[in-house]
């Protein structure tokens, strides 16, 4: 058995962790990071889910050994535990994208990459080394765009792509919009590299700041548009990509795009969908042979007002009936919230903000410590509640407390 890392005495929780990372982070970083949509209730309620729900520990169990492993990808991961897709992680720290993998291989945590990173979805396969990775797609209007980065995550060995399904239109970001959010140089969008001459392909909001007039005349030159609908004929986003004008896709249904993604990725990669939330929409991905679901509202960054995602689980577990995994994001902080989603019927979770806060906190060795302190939260609660192995967690563990106070069995 490895020998147990020292702790950290200025972090001990990812609460901390979060207040170290809003030290270091400037302002526009830690805005674009935290902000959710609107008012933020959504944002709020993905986090305060769990405290509806308290655990019913079992005791006078062996659980002098634990086994904190599921599986994944036809083979076996540490944890029930990956890291989310997040879009330009070298504003949280240079090494960005990159220190995120290696703490990722060195932990055996899957890593979810984001279309919008800041890093090539090749250099941080190299990083990765033989660990698990998966690649996060918006599909564009224009195919052409999708195919060429679905090749090549082929090529590089990821294991699936999650297709982001809640995004048609973007959610209003209020303080995105105040800071006129842009990435600045040197950093550009990575992975769109037939793009990465033109000023405004260097940047997610439609072109970083110009220093020269060369620049300002090439960035309007070369500007991103979105797609329009005149009422009679749509016209797809034009210009270099980025994200406003190309990651919202208004066009994209089940029978059109679900057929093709498949075609494109098999039988190399799987297919999953992240940002499922209902019941109906989980049976269209088991009808349309979907590999897997992420019930995920993309951090409350979208709909506001929409349930968070600890309570749209349970419908979309019954509806799937194990037929294919089921796998959540959002509000996740603590390793006995990871046992929560799991008794709810979660497969897998997956972290997102947290690790941005410890990528920002020491680089790699910040995302080392966050997936440290869940890890070992989530084991000492296995034990504590009872459980040596994952499927033996269960809805038997958890009560729900209503506003009154009152408690009832699941």
């Amino acid at each position: 058995m490895a020998a147990q890392q020292p702790h950290d005495l200025n972090c001990l929780t990812i609460a901390e962790l979060e207040k170290h990372a809003e030290q270091r982070m400037n302002k526009q970083t830690r805005d674009y990071y935290n902000e959710g949509a609107d008012s933020g209730s959504t944002l709020l309620e993905n986090s305060n889910a769990y405290s509806k729900y308290r655990i019913r520990p079992r005791v006078l169990r062996d659980i002098s050994l634990i086994d904190t492993s599921c599986p994944l990808f036809g083979a076996r991961s540490p944890l029930p535990m990956g890291v989310a897709p997040t879009a330009m992680q070298c504003l949280a720290h240079p090494d960005g994208e990159t220190a995120t993998a290696r703490a990722c291989q060195k932990a055996g945590i899957v890593m979810g990459l984001s279309s919008f990173a800041t890093t090539t979805l090749e250099d941080v396969a190299e990083a990765s080394v033989d660990n698990p990775r998966v690649l996060q797609l918006y599909l564009f209007e224009e195919r052409k765009h999708s195919h060429k980065l679905i090749q090549r995550a082929k090529a590089a060995g990821y294991k699936a792509v999650f297709l982001t399904v809640d995004t048609p239109m973007l959610g209003r970001r209020n303080l995105e919009i105040r800071n006129q959010f842009k990435l600045p140089k040197p950093y550009k969008i990575a992975n769109f590299t037939e793009d990465s001459d033109s000023a405004a392909a260097k940047t997610v909001m439609d072109g970083a700041s110009s220093d020269t007039d060369t620049d300002k005349r090439e960035a309007k030159k070369s500007a991103s548009t979105s797609g329009k609908h005149d009422g009679k004929k749509r016209t797809p986003p034009a210009g270099p990509i980025s994200f406003h004008t190309h990651a919202p896709n208004p066009t994209l249904c089940w029978d059109r795009d679900i057929d093709w993604l498949k075609k494109e990725c098999k039988p190399e990669m799987e297919v999953w969908v992240k940002g499922i939330a209902t019941s109906e929409d989980a049976l269209l991905a088991v009808h349309h042979g979907i590999d897997g679901i992420v019930v995920s509202n993309h951090g409350g960054r979208q709909l506001n007002g929409a349930l968070a995602t600890l309570d749209a689980l349970p419908e979309v577990v019954d509806a799937v009936q194990g037929k294919i995994p089921v796998h959540i994001d959002g509000g996740i902080r603590h390793g006995t919230e990871i046992f929560k989603a799991l008794a709810l019927g979660a497969d897998f979770v997956w972290i997102g903000r947290p690790v941005l806060w410890g990528l920002s906190y020491k680089g790699q060795e910040g995302v080392e410590l966050c997936l440290r302190l869940l890890r070992d939260e989530f084991t000492l609660c296995m034990g504590l509640a009872g459980t040596v192995n994952v499927p033996e967690i269960s809805k038997d563990y958890l009560v729900k407390v209503d506003r009154s106070g009152f408690v009832s069995r699941l």
